[in-house]
């Protein structure tokens, strides 16, 4: 990551692409755990853009999704913020909130890279749409919607449709995975590690294969990673956990080579939920491991 000097930093308190409230203090709660100040002890320049406002009006459904107009307000919001990051030849470092926020994330990114990668760290592939979501809940889509799949008015964000093409995804830690998510991943030919591959092969053959998958692929490759792709015992607090996940070092070896690999070119943390949380344990855990993201080693 030290092709980068500088990392900016922009929170996005979001809670409305799901019905339980908590993960909108996700920022405070890594800022709280001392997230610039271990960057900056990293020689990075570090600017906090502070975090982007929320409408946040009584819950509504439109056309089945839940709180479409406000997740879509905030995506634009954070489309601008992180085209002007790019601009400045910065790393971007989102925080989240929930994973909605990578339809702004991404939507901003892919405006400097026309052939994005996109490492989706996850228990969940999020590749739902209107049609196949059981819950209607946005934040189960995000990575369809990136795809150029789901409702026109959230894949259209930022002008590009698709952001990313599916052999350019690579999803790891995928645990709970739904039927329609199932079929996409299928049809679409989707690069999927799920538990079953971490646990048969192991996290550095998986990074491994996941890097070489990357290599002369793409101009960029955007880390998506959700706090609940961590097993609960490391991360309990987060909004939607799944038993049976990845470690908390497994998860430090995986950035730790994606660092040395100079691969990632911006990053966005997303689900912490302090309300679930054990004395702030989660965010602690997201800070440590952006500290491995940026290059921070052992000796």
């Amino acid at each position: 990551m030290k092709k980068f000097q500088k990392v900016s930093v922009i929170g996005v308190p979001m809670d409305l692409g799901q019905k339980r409230r908590g993960v909108d203090m996700g920022p405070s709660a890594m800022r709280y755990a001392g997230l610039i100040e271990e960057i900056q002890s990293l020689d990075f320049e570090v600017e906090d853009y502070g975090d982007i406002y929320i409408n946040r009006p009584g819950s509504s459904k439109e056309d089945g999704l839940r709180n479409l107009e406000e997740v879509i307000k905030a995506s634009e919001e954070l489309c601008r913020k992180v085209c002007e990051i790019e601009a400045e030849q910065s790393f971007p470092l989102i925080l989240g909130g929930d994973h909605s926020i990578s339809i702004g994330s991404i939507a901003g990114i892919s405006q400097r890279h026309h052939n994005l990668g996109v490492i989706w760290y996850d228990a969940h592939p999020d590749l739902n749409t209107e049609e196949t979501s059981p819950s209607g809940n946005i934040h189960g889509m995000p990575l369809a919607v990136n795809l150029g799949i789901g409702h026109s008015r959230l894949t259209e964000i930022g002008g590009i449709v698709p952001k990313v093409k599916p052999e350019n995804i690579v999803i790891i830690g995928a645990r709970s995975i739904d039927e329609g998510e199932r079929e996409l991943i299928k049809e679409q030919g989707i690069k999927v590690f799920t538990m079953h591959e971490i646990d048969r092969i192991g996290m550095t053959k998986v990074i491994e294969e996941t890097i070489e998958h990357f290599a002369g692929r793409t101009d960029g490759v955007h880390l998506s990673f959700d706090l609940d792709g961590i097993d609960p015992l490391d991360a309990p607090g987060v909004g939607t956990p799944v038993l049976g996940g990845i470690s908390y070092r497994e998860s430090h070896l995986a950035l730790e080579m994606l660092a040395e690999s100079q691969l990632i070119t911006s990053a966005e943390f997303v689900e912490i939920n302090p309300i679930l949380d054990n004395k702030n344990q989660t965010a602690d855990v997201a800070v440590a491991l952006v500290s491995s993201l940026l290059g921070k080693k052992l000796l």
